[in-house]
């Protein structure tokens, strides 16, 4: 059932009023609207002539470690700039509304945490958080805005105390999501009452499947999104329109609270 964003539907601030475990899954919409590109959005600058499906696997890096370390350094470098919208603050604010919040986002900044967010499960893994590619260890990187890369293109990635080479933090095409963050997503969704999908696709398996767990547990499905999707079926109500102007007007429908 499609909603206009300017009548939030009463049931649906009713069963948030009521909802004990609330569970919020975010997706690239999102962070979109903080001006973080989507992965998928063509490529500019001096970027634009690669592909950046062509990046993101475990070969790329194993051919040109320089390019793809690069290239995420220059996507962590359009992350720090970037700011958190009303719709983060909006989240980190239901969190002190509701008896209990779980936030599952597929996005790999740190936007929910830099709006007060916290135990963020992150299926996509995180740019901020590199490891080695040999042995797994965690590698720190250094505070502050990194430089853009000499000629948009090429940077050497740190080395490990091991000799290894340090890689981006995130999921690659190919490589399976981490085990603990999809089982703790899983379990919230089964076990929650309300579950927002917001700024996602719901096509990207197997994240996707959030939803449609909560769906079947008997919780209310709620999706935030301009456009329709692949869970519009899956949804208890569709909220259209941006989530930055939804979530606070949520906010203050059922709790009388601005973020």
């Amino acid at each position: 059932m499609n909603r206009n964003v300017a009548t939030i539907p009463q049931d649906l601030i009713a069963a948030l009023k009521k909802a004990k475990h609330v569970v919020v899954f975010t997706g690239a919409g999102v962070s979109a609207e903080s001006g973080i590109p989507t992965f998928r959005d063509s490529l500019t600058g001096l970027w634009e002539r690669f592909n950046a499906e062509d990046l993101a696997t475990p070969g790329a890096f194993r051919k040109d470690k320089e390019l793809v370390w690069g290239w995420y350094e220059w996507r962590r470098m359009k992350v720090l700039q970037a700011q958190p919208n009303p719709a983060h603050i909006a989240i980190a604010a239901l969190a002190t509304l509701v008896p209990k919040l779980t936030i599952v986002t597929q996005n790999v900044d740190d936007l929910h945490e830099r709006a007060g967010s916290t135990d963020v499960l992150h299926l996509h893994g995180s740019l901020h958080s590199p490891r080695c590619a040999t042995c797994g260890q965690a590698h720190i990187l250094p505070p502050g805005i990194p430089v853009e890369p000499e000629g948009g293109r090429r940077l050497s990635p740190p080395v490990c105390i091991c000799g290894g080479l340090v890689r981006p933090g995130v999921v690659w095409f190919g490589e399976d999501l981490p085990v603990r963050e999809l089982r703790q997503a899983f379990e919230a969704a089964q076990k929650c009452d309300v579950l927002f999908a917001i700024g996602t696709s719901g096509l990207v398996q197997p994240a996707a499947r959030i939803p449609s767990l909560a769906k079947q547990a008997g919780a209310c499905v709620v999706q935030v999104n301009p456009t329709s999707t692949g869970l519009d079926r899956e949804c208890t109500w569709s909220v259209r329109g941006a989530a930055g102007e939804i979530m606070p007007n949520l906010l203050q429908a059922a709790f009388g609270r601005t973020a």
